[in-house]
């Protein structure tokens, strides 16, 4: 079972270990049917090996050299630690796992019933553009759908994907897709917002679409309201204007602990099933901090970075 909350207690690496192999392990039962390999059971249990990847991904431990390097220091908390080929192995097996571990997380959260939700995507580059390789490397990340694609805030062109992501004002993550960075956003968000029915959805200026606004409210119950462009006669109530301006706040404040914290712009596989374990694994782990936040009673659920980096006792 989970520890009682106790806001005031000191918070420490060994608390964030300790508390989030409970609420692994506590759900891993649902999942572990999943799971079933043949053979012996590993000496490192999966409960224990994806709550080693969590924290590694809260810490920023996003290299697997650094991640083992730093759990061989903590062979108190995790004294059965696989080698870094076996670890990085398992971790893709578990991809799977890990994200229903997510959604099961969510199925707990009272955050995640926010009815209202902000869409927005952030770039996920699997090479630097100026050494995108040529020959069999290239092509095995085309054949897994990466593309060149712009990125218009940022006015830069990268070779990759784009992962988009439907957040609750709360700053939970409730879904997401991977895409290809060719791909038109406005295309791309609307078949993710299709997935969901009764939302009231905000978003900038790339979902600008009268029939899609038209079809998710006949067609899901969804009403979307994004900011209009410069040259459009379309009013929008100041409210709402208003409303705009706080989900903006709201989305980049994810988007910056996705980025800084999470590294998520930052790929180190070498494969796309490797890259999917690791965005799977931050996801998750992002997910995992505002549940931990909320068992401990804050009132501010989106500071996260403390339970990972606590301050000094």
């Amino acid at each position: 079972m989970v520890p009682e909350p106790e806001i005031r207690c000191p918070w420490t690496f060994e608390d964030l270990c300790l508390w989030t192999y409970c609420l692994v392990d506590d759900l891993w039962e649902r999942i572990a049917p999943q799971c079933r390999r043949p053979g012996p059971a590993p000496v490192c249990s999966d409960p224990e090996l994806v709550t080693m990847s969590l924290i590694g991904e809260c810490k920023g431990w996003d290299r697997e050299t650094v991640l083992v390097s730093e759990w061989a220091q903590h062979r108190d908390l995790f004294p059965h630690q696989p080698e870094r080929t076996r670890f990085n192995r398992r971790r893709r097996q578990l991809q799977g796992a890990i994200n229903e571990l997510r959604r099961l997380l969510l199925g707990v959260l009272d955050l995640a019933q926010d009815r209202q939700v902000v869409l927005d995507s952030l770039p996920v580059p699997v090479v630097n553009f100026h050494l995108v390789p040529r020959g069999h490397a290239r092509a095995r990340w085309q054949a897994a759908g990466a593309a060149f694609g712009k990125v218009a805030s940022k006015k830069i062109t990268i070779f990759g994907f784009r992962l988009y992501l439907l957040v609750t004002l709360n700053g939970l993550i409730l879904d997401f897709v991977l895409a290809p960075a060719n791909l038109p956003e406005l295309q791309v968000g609307a078949e993710l917002l299709e997935e969901h029915t009764d939302l009231t959805a905000f978003s900038d200026k790339a979902w600008v679409s009268a029939p899609l606004v038209e079809r998710l409210k006949e067609e899901n119950r969804l009403w979307l309201w994004t900011v209009p462009r410069r040259n459009e006669q379309r009013t929008v109530p100041d409210e709402v204007k208003a409303h705009l301006h706080t989900v903006r706040q709201v989305i980049e404040t994810v988007n910056s602990q996705l980025t800084e914290q999470f590294h998520l712009e930052t790929n180190h596989a070498q494969g796309f099933w490797g890259l999917t374990a690791r965005l799977h694994t931050k996801l998750t782990a992002h997910t995992l901090c505002v549940h931990l936040n909320r068992l401990r009673g804050s009132a501010h659920p989106l500071r996260i970075k403390h339970l990972a980096f606590p301050p000094p006792i």
